[in-house]
């Protein structure tokens, strides 16, 4: 199995993509969120200029906020720098848009953008629609240096329900994923990406087809706790982040959440909706996987870390990931918070990564 990194993009902070590189993890995913962090596509353009080899792309760029020239041209710039080792993660904006209090893209407007986006990303011409327009777009300057076709640049597209699946299935060179660190999950994705792809007439060979998940690592100490300080300070920025995408389903969907967040749903609840309706928006995803805000730090549970993160001791998190990937998934992306970033990385990369 390969192990990426998911990075909080951060325009001075291209050393912690170098590190990466330099210990072995096979991917720097940026991350596109652009009312928390710098533009993915400038630390993509400095991480190419200072590595060689780690796969650069975005992890991932959101289609709302960008029309698909646009992201087909960014992408494709970064292709120019990093030839052959590009790749162009995208999903319907999850974070992103919920911050600035809209929803994420609709299921059929991802699918019509990533059906403009896959032709351009060849340099091909595609219909692209736009401002109640169609109108047939190309790059008209492909082959005069500015940007780079030749090399490929795979597709890879989030998917967390079966819907969205089964467009990582119809389009996608690979599915981006963000699922319970458990193997009875791939079957479910592998199911939704197939399904797409028969759909549309495509065949996936496993072999050949990207699976990636979001989470992060945690390597226990002796007789250390699930939920001690040390983990919680690890992890505890990732698990949070379930409770922000909890709130905003249960909001939208009124659809309250199960599992160990269940036990503490009201409490929570009530911390976010102290503030006012207008602005609350903003406030479900402050710190954002990179720091818990305090007055949340009590949800940190034991349950919460175990069934959001892989935490365990250095021979149980081989076995883990080696069992995932025996269900089909080729690679974990680790997205640790701000503050102990590098000691994670630096950890994974020389306890963990060696070895699966």
């Amino acid at each position: 199995m390969d192990l990426g990194v998911c990075v909080a993009s951060k325009i001075d902070d291209i050393d912690y993509v170098v590190r990466a590189e330099e210990l072995g993890y096979s991917h720097a995913w940026m991350a596109d969120s652009q009312m928390i962090w710098s533009d993915p596509y400038a630390c993509l353009a400095l991480a190419a200029q200072r590595t060689s080899t780690i796969q650069l792309g975005t992890g991932v760029a959101v289609a709302a906020t960008r029309p698909a020239p646009v992201t087909a041209a960014s992408i494709a710039t970064i292709n120019r720098l990093a030839p052959g080792r590009t790749f162009l993660g995208i999903g319907t904006g999850n974070t992103a848009m919920r911050i600035m209090g809209h929803k994420p893209m609709r299921i059929a407007e991802f699918d019509d953008y990533l059906t403009a986006l896959a032709p351009l990303l060849k340099g091909e011409e595609s219909a692209v629609e736009w401002r109640g327009q169609t109108s047939l777009v190309r790059h008209i300057m492909p082959n005069d240096g500015f940007v780079n076709f030749e090399d490929p640049i795979p597709l890879y597209v989030s998917g967390f329900g079966p819907k969205s699946l089964a467009l990582a299935g119809k389009h996608g060179d690979g599915a981006v994923l963000s699922i319970p660190p458990n193997p009875s999950f791939m079957e479910n994705v592998w199911r939704g990406v197939e399904r797409g792809a028969e759909a549309e007439g495509r065949t996936i060979d496993r072999a050949d087809y990207l699976t990636c998940s979001l989470s992060t690592i945690a390597v226990l100490e002796d007789g250390e706790a699930v939920d001690s300080e040390r983990v919680k300070a690890q992890c505890g920025a990732f698990a949070i982040a379930s409770l922000h995408y909890s709130y905003d389903q249960f909001r939208n969907f009124g659809r309250p959440p199960s599992g160990p967040i269940a036990e503490f749903w009201d409490e929570y609840r009530a911390v976010v909706e102290q503030t006012e309706p207008e602005r609350r928006h903003q406030r479900v995803h402050g710190g954002h996987n990179c720091w818990v805000l305090p007055e949340e730090e009590k949800f940190l549970t034991a349950a919460l870390l175990d069934a959001t993160c892989l935490v365990g001791t250095r021979d149980q998190l081989i076995e883990r990931l080696r069992d995932l990937n025996d269900a089909g998934l080729d690679q974990l992306m680790i997205l640790p918070p701000f503050d102990p970033r590098y000691e994670v990385l630096e950890t994974v990369g020389t306890e963990v990564l060696p070895y699966v």
